[in-house]
């Protein structure tokens, strides 16, 4: 079990009409294929997720977004770059690309 993780994230929001923030420290606990973590998201506040891995991919739920109380988390993750899909609430849709320390 490899927990704590300290990590951080720099991102770009393609396709999406907002502001977002582009900084996300992160702490994350993994054992075998399950993850958990949180971490600051783009909207400025502290998401909290679940999920587990599967070649490259991360699958879970994840808190935090205004969008939803809990809303589903998928993220393609190879070497330190990432990219996950992104909606905004007027239902306006783009991708999260990323690199991860």
């Amino acid at each position: 079990m490899s927990c704590l993780r300290l990590l951080f994230a720099i991102s770009l929001h393609v396709g999406l009409k907002e502001s977002y923030n582009s900084f996300h420290p992160h702490a994350r606990c993994q054992k075998d294929a399950l993850i958990s973590g949180v971490y600051y998201n783009s909207e400025d506040k502290v998401s909290a997720y679940v999920g587990v891995t599967y070649e490259g991919f991360e699958l879970g739920l994840v808190t935090g977004y205004t969008y939803s109380d809990v809303v589903p988390m998928l993220r393609y993750k190879k070497d330190k770059w990432f990219v996950t899909p992104a909606i905004e609430k007027n239902g306006n849709k783009g991708f999260v690309i990323g690199l991860e320390f």
